[in-house]
């Protein structure tokens, strides 16, 4: 079944404060490539920031491990669309975990931007919002318009979880900015700023 979704019309590089306008209320977990670099420009890479490298189809995974540790944190985790699909029996296994605290935004360009552009599985029939929901995400949303950026900050915010968010995003580079690559230090940083419970 196609989506017929309307094209994007919104630009990545100034998304993420429109979704969640303090990024201190809540731990964030990044993606590969373009999700990292969104999150690490609108943060500056604050202690609740922790990014991937090297591990693509990872953030959700990872993001769920933090949730159910810190159980008393908000969690937020920003992935892309070619990054989801990699591992999308995840969505799955949140729904299964049933985490109260648990965000998933997905920026949906359409395009594997890790490996040069290659048009993506969104870009033609799958709708990520409807695969969450048939994993069992009950409170799945998808927005491709800055009009509905309020909605999206309602959504994000409502107090229930877990949920996932799609935003559809026009093609184009993520912000231009150049992050901090020294991962194993960013972990240990994150792990010591937000006192995450690793033995549960």
């Amino acid at each position: 079944m196609a989506t017929n979704l309307p094209p994007s019309t919104i630009d990545r590089r100034d998304l993420l404060a429109h979704l969640i306008p303090d990024p201190d209320e809540c731990l964030l977990v990044a993606g590969l490539a373009g999700s990292a670099k969104d999150s690490a420009a609108w943060t500056q890479e604050a202690d609740n920031l922790i990014t991937l490298g090297g591990a693509m189809g990872g953030a959700v995974a990872m993001a769920l491990g933090i949730a159910l540790s810190a159980p008393d944190k908000k969690v937020a985790v920003i992935t892309g669309d070619g990054e989801l699909l990699m591992n999308a029996g995840v969505l799955a296994t949140v729904a299964s975990a049933a985490p109260q605290n648990l965000s998933i935004i997905c920026l949906d360009n359409g395009q594997h931007g890790e490996t040069g552009g290659q048009p993506g599985h969104t870009s033609r029939r799958t709708d990520l919002a409807l695969m969450a929901e048939g994993a069992g995400i009950a409170s799945a949303m998808t927005v491709s318009s800055p009009d509905e950026f309020p909605d999206a900050q309602a959504f994000l915010a409502d107090g229930i979880a877990p949920k996932f968010l799609c935003v559809r995003v026009m093609p184009g580079p993520p912000t231009d900015y150049k992050r901090n690559w020294d991962l194993a230090a960013g972990r240990l940083r994150f792990r010591a700023a937000n006192v995450i419970n690793v033995e549960q």
